[in-house]
């Protein structure tokens, strides 16, 4: 072989490949030492003479045919010899429909995922708390240095001349109100007019004087002090009265009102054209103003600082936050088959679309590399990978054929007269 730059496997695999090609030629040089010792003998010797012939025989055919694979036996180019110097694109392509067809399928990339058992052995790995820790650290470290690559003038570009124009084209109103619908059906918005009303008991409870004082501004000059702190008492008592009912009475006309209000504003925003119209005027005055982007830009500067200093310090909240959540994931993983399983089919699926889409354009790699080799770097790269095994074959010559030629020898002589 000629030299090659070897890997550390590579070189393991060309010691196995001389060490059995000189046990193969070792057989044939015994087998024709002995058929040149038994010649022309007698006996029980000319039986060993036969099959040490035909020994000799099989080892030089099949030494011709592993050997006519790569390179022209002794440098003679007879016919049909060195096929893989001169087939190896034809090879090449061949292998890379063979891949296709059986290795880049989704099913067998599924199938391989799954018995893998990716997601239990990635619990167990997660729910070890240095791993869960490293893996908090690396991606928090990841996602600091990520920030600071981020210039705002590429984000301010991204503002202006991406997201503005298309939320502007983008008419918002009929997903609005959908998504104002699926609120108000699921009542999730109760829970803010909770917290309103709540803290608006509490503050006109807390703060008499001031809402009198605020009542006193707006009272007529003409009427008496007196009278005015009476009415403004009054209405301060009524305010929190009614305040108190709201926040106590699920089912209080006012929260009512408020139902039907934002359920009419999202229908009118899916079917009205007068509403959707108004709604879209105000989307786009909006996207539109000039401070809108500086208020974006100030909004995104306040956001990566923070997220930054947080993503750096050693021991933040934030770093603290990501270690627990994975490791808590690398629990439910390990104790949730039905978790598991769920990931298993959603990761499983999405290998095999990727294998699906992609793999018919990773397989002409193999054409590809194969065919920025010369011939004889093919044959070299090839006889590394499969020469130790054919060698089996010129061993198997030389016994099998010893076995032929002594049976052969064998049955002549009972079928002589």
């Amino acid at each position: 072989m000629a030299t090659i730059a070897l890997s550390e496997a590579d070189e393991e695999r060309r010691r196995g490949f001389v060490r059995m090609r000189r046990v193969a030629t070792g057989l044939l040089i015994a087998a024709a030492a002995v058929f040149v010792i038994t010649l022309h003998q007698d006996g029980l010797l000319a039986y060993v003479n036969a099959a040490a012939e035909a020994a000799m025989v099989g080892a030089l055919a099949d030494w011709f045919a592993v050997t006519a694979l790569f390179r022209h036996p002794m440098g003679i180019p007879i016919p049909h010899t060195a096929l893989v110097p001169k087939k190896k694109d034809t090879f090449a392509h061949g292998l890379e429909d063979f891949v296709t067809g059986n290795f880049l399928t989704g099913e067998a990339a599924r199938e391989r995922y799954v018995a893998a058992d990716v997601t239990r052995r990635l619990g167990v790995w997660l729910d070890d708390p240095a791993h869960s820790r490293r893996l908090a650290d690396e991606t928090a470290g990841l996602l600091a240095r990520a920030l600071t690559r981020v210039e705002p003038g590429d984000v301010r570009g991204l503002v202006e001349h991406s997201l503005v124009p298309r939320l502007v084209a983008e008419p918002v109103s009929p997903l609005a109100g959908a998504l104002l619908g699926e609120v108000v059906d699921d009542g999730i918005h109760h829970s803010l007019v909770d917290i309103v009303v709540i803290e608006a008991h509490t503050w006109l409870v807390e703060n008499p004087e001031t809402f009198m004082a605020i009542i006193g501004e707006r009272a007529p000059t003409w009427m008496p002090n007196w009278v005015n702190d009476i009415v403004a008492d009054r209405l301060h008592l009524e305010a929190v009265t009614w305040i108190r009912d709201v926040r106590d009475n699920r089912g209080h006309r006012v929260r009512q009102a408020l139902d039907d209000l934002l359920r009419d504003l999202a229908r009118d925003l899916q079917e009205d054209p007068a509403t959707m119209a108004r709604a879209e005027t105000i989307k786009e005055r909006l996207l539109t103003h000039p401070q809108t982007a500086d208020t974006a830009m100030s909004v995104w500067e306040v956001t990566r600082t923070a997220l930054q200093r947080a993503l750096e310090e050693e021991h933040s909240v934030l770093r603290e936050r990501i270690a627990k959540e994975l490791r808590r994931l690398g629990e439910r993983l390990v104790a949730e088959p039905e978790l598991r399983a769920r990931v298993d089919e959603r990761v499983g699926d999405t290998v095999a679309d990727l294998v699906d889409t992609y793999g018919a354009e990773l397989a002409p790699i193999i054409s590809q590399v194969i065919a920025r080799w010369d011939g004889k770097e093919a044959a070299e790269k090839i006889e590394l990978h499969v020469g130790r095994d054919l060698q089996f074959i010129r061993i198997n010559g030389t016994v099998v054929g010893g076995l032929a030629g002594l049976v052969i020898h064998t049955v002549s002589k009972l079928l002589a007269p």
